[in-house]
């Protein structure tokens, strides 16, 4: 006679971290022909998932092993199935971040130079964020001018660093201590948003009154749907 209840090994990979009574007997379309990264994370229980600390988060962006961030296996589920349905509704998630989460029209166009004028930025809070430490506020900074990149090494250029690491430390480094922010910019081939330009920021546990200010009081997605 079969388990009752099946232990996650036994389980087709869907159905892992749902509970047994919302458990579909077919995939759903969101969950559908994953990536090899997707689909190893979603088959992972959630309470065999370990969050990484600061110092492992600053490490990884240290060494530009991007890659290394993953989001927790349910809020990964959370974040597909969302994303799919924001394709079914606005035709695509860009259409809905342009529309619905920056208020920008395309054609993008800067009012200025890079970083010159505060209505070329919008900093926003990762909708979806990776699993890290909870103390961990992680940032999007989302820009209507391009930051550079290197063809040859798909990174940035260093005059698009050094902006970049100006602008880190005037709006971010001097409010929490340069020792608690970090950023980095996803590789090309990493992000799941490419048309606007835009970077992310880390902060460990800062002043939730300065979060507020600096994203004009913003809540990511992923606390209210």
């Amino acid at each position: 006679m079969g388990s009752l209840n099946p232990s996650p090994s036994t389980l087709p990979y869907w159905q892992i971290n749902v509970p047994p009574p919302q458990r579909e007997a077919t995939c759903p379309a969101y969950l559908q022909n994953l990536k090899p990264k997707e689909l190893a994370i979603i088959s992972t229980p959630d309470n065999e998932y370990r969050t990484l600390s600061w110092s492992e988060v600053r490490h990884v962006i240290a060494i530009n092993a991007l890659d290394a961030f993953q989001r927790i296996p349910s809020d990964l589920r959370r974040y597909l199935a969302y994303n799919h349905y924001l394709k079914q509704k606005h035709g695509s998630v860009m259409n809905f971040i342009l529309r619905e989460r920056l208020s920008w029209t395309e054609p993008i166009v800067s009012d200025g130079g890079r970083f010159e004028k505060e209505s070329d930025v919008k900093i926003l809070w990762n909708d979806w964020p990776y699993g890290i430490d909870a103390k961990i506020v992680h940032l999007v900074v989302w820009t209507k001018f391009d930051l550079e990149d290197d063809p040859a090494t798909d990174d940035l250029t260093d005059e698009s660093r050094g902006e970049i690491e100006r602008f880190v430390k005037g709006t971010f480094g001097d409010a929490v201590g340069e020792e608690n922010v970090i950023w980095f910019k996803n590789w090309r081939s990493l992000k799941s948003v490419n048309t606007v330009e835009h970077f992310h920021v880390m902060l460990y546990d800062p002043d939730p009154e300065f979060i507020k200010r600096i994203t004009n009081g913003d809540v990511p997605l992923s606390q209210k749907v």
